[in-house]
């Protein structure tokens, strides 16, 4: 009888990637996973203008109604599941569904429309999920010192403030680098009652 090696079943972990509307959520999903990434955008019409404040967004044409996912794997015995959650107010029912069983999650802003975050540094904060605050450096939008985003967000001195730029692959995986960090470091291991790992 010949036994054969079995190569060790990565480790599977699930991140959430919030923020506000228009912020660079499904950009950043998309500039790291190493499939093609689900996405549910569908195009902002009419009807939600009165809803959608497209402020400092002007150009944007499209919002996700669900969730964008992608995966990427940081090393042979680590894989990341990156769950998009939706950016407006009257998507935020789909977040309980997605936050069961993440190890942490981003939140990515926007210095232009920093309180847009609030909700979402808010809803992690309540629920002991451990995360990154990235700011998305967007082309001509002021820089502002770590120090000056912390406080204005007031975070707790523990929580990584992370600059990036949610088109570039590097970028992005140094955030997501900093949430497992945070993560550990911390000893928080996702949603309450639910696992943190992937089956």
């Amino acid at each position: 009888m010949t036994l054969t090696r079995t190569e060790p079943v990565p480790l599977a972990l699930k991140l959430l990637v919030a923020g506000g509307f228009g912020v660079g959520k499904t950009t950043l999903v998309g500039a790291v996973s190493e499939i093609r990434p689900l996405r549910t955008e569908e195009t902002l019409t009419e009807a939600g203008r009165p809803v959608d404040d497209l402020a400092g967004v002007e150009a944007k044409r499209t919002t996700t109604v669900a969730m964008d996912f992608g995966r990427i794997t940081l090393r042979d015995d680590l894989v990341l599941y990156l769950f998009g959650t939706p950016g407006q107010d009257r998507f935020w029912f789909l977040w309980d569904e997605l936050a069961q069983g993440a190890l942490g999650a981003v939140v990515l802003a926007d210095t232009r429309r920093l309180a847009d975050c609030f909700a979402a540094v808010d809803y992690f904060e309540r629920r002991g999920i451990a995360f990154t605050l990235a700011v998305n450096c967007f082309d001509g939008a002021d820089r502002y010192p770590e120090s000056d985003v912390r406080d204005a967000l007031d975070l707790d001195p523990g929580v990584p403030v992370v600059m990036c730029d949610a088109r570039e692959r590097e970028s992005v995986k140094h955030v997501l680098v900093s949430v497992v960090e945070q993560a550990i470091a911390t000893g928080v291991t996702g949603h309450r009652d639910t696992p943190q790992a992937l089956a």
